[in-house]
């Protein structure tokens, strides 16, 4: 397997990110064009985009916060980020379903996770759906609680890892 590059996020990739996210992500799940933008223009350092072969194949993006809250809907554009805060949270992970199954993604997670370390974050925040609960805990995060957000109609569960 060729391993992907890993490089920040650019305005340039805002049609190429908003794509993946709507294939990987089912129905009102995937974040909004505007969202993705936002993101980008706000908080680039949050991004992680996943080249393989000159293509963007994936990308996890978060944001920062003091009290991290993950129910609240507003943060998914950032509003109460805060660059210097230690708690990262991380609103998309997602590859383009013709890569995934051949590993990129564990890739991609294991050098987002030693970006953060490398900016001296403290922990790192995540939902995710039932299936991959297991998936992230062979990362080493932490199962919390379900969570109270029912974003995209769909039942959430908090994880987080403790860097």
């Amino acid at each position: 397997m060729t391993s992907p590059d890993f490089r920040k996020v650019s305005m340039s990739d805002l049609d190429r990110c908003y794509a993946i996210e709507s294939e990987a992500y089912e129905g009102d799940e995937a974040a909004t064009r505007e969202k993705i933008a936002t993101r980008i223009q706000q908080y680039p350092e949050g991004f992680l985009c996943a080249e393989l072969d000159g293509v963007l194949i994936g990308f996890i993006n978060s944001g920062c916060a003091w009290d991290v809250v993950m129910s609240d809907e507003e943060f998914k554009e950032l509003v109460g980020h805060d660059d210097a805060a230690p708690n990262v949270v991380i609103m998309s992970v997602v590859l383009d379903p013709a890569y995934q199954g051949k590993g990129y993604a564990g890739l991609m997670m294991r050098a987002f996770i030693s970006a953060m370390r490398e900016k001296g974050k403290k922990t790192i925040h995540l939902m995710c759906k039932t299936h991959h609960v297991e998936l992230y805990r062979k990362f080493g995060y932490v199962y919390i609680k379900p969570s109270d957000s029912d974003h995209g109609g769909m039942a959430w569960h908090e994880m987080i890892m403790t860097l």
